[in-house]
């Protein structure tokens, strides 16, 4: 087996949080997959996300000392991924973080086969879900749904999750154990 980069993404509200921690759950165990945790400028709410948060004078600090193995910004925060990502993948382990479209190509660069998973949901889900977590107000959720289109990166598996949660786990779940025999 190969070790590799999968990336999840997609817009706000399509599920990636909910079904990367199912699929940890699933998977534990399995030394094939890690799932390691990104860092960003922004408290997690637990129910809702597993990250660790750094300030930004903390996060540039970590990114100068070569914390992370790739960073990006997007919706005014910082996110980062661990360096010792590129052990696990030179260890042939498929390594699935939370990611955003935005830095595919630079991941793609850094870390040849990595794979992108994209995960969809209907607007009408997606803002039911936003509106869910109390972070925006109304107004913001329909700004936010407006802007964010649903372009799938080249080579992206692309996962409908507007469905039950347990047929959008499943369907994760079996793509990443495609990735992880190919």
């Amino acid at each position: 087996m190969t070790g590799r980069l999968v990336l999840v993404v997609g817009p706000s509200g399509a599920g990636k949080d909910t079904l990367i921690g199912a699929a940890r759950e699933a998977l534990r165990g399995d030394a094939r997959y890690v799932f390691p945790r990104r860092t960003i400028t922004r408290a997690a709410m637990a129910e809702l996300e597993d990250h660790d948060t750094a300030d930004a004078a903390a996060f540039a600090r970590l990114a100068a000392a070569g914390a992370f193995a790739l960073t990006w910004q997007a919706h005014g925060l910082s996110y980062g991924l661990p360096a010792g990502i590129a052990g696990d993948i030179a260890a042939g382990r498929v390594v699935i973080c939370n990611g955003s479209r935005t830095m595919v190509e630079a991941a793609r660069q850094k870390f040849p086969g990595t794979q992108v998973v994209l995960i969809d949901a209907t607007p009408e889900v997606r803002a039911a879900r936003l509106m869910g977590r109390g972070r925006e107000s109304a107004g913001e959720i329909a700004a936010r749904l407006a802007r964010e289109g649903t372009q799938a990166p080249a080579g992206a598996v692309r996962i409908d999750n507007s469905g039950p949660r347990e047929e959008g786990i499943g369907r994760f779940i079996m793509a990443l154990r495609q990735m992880a025999e190919d």
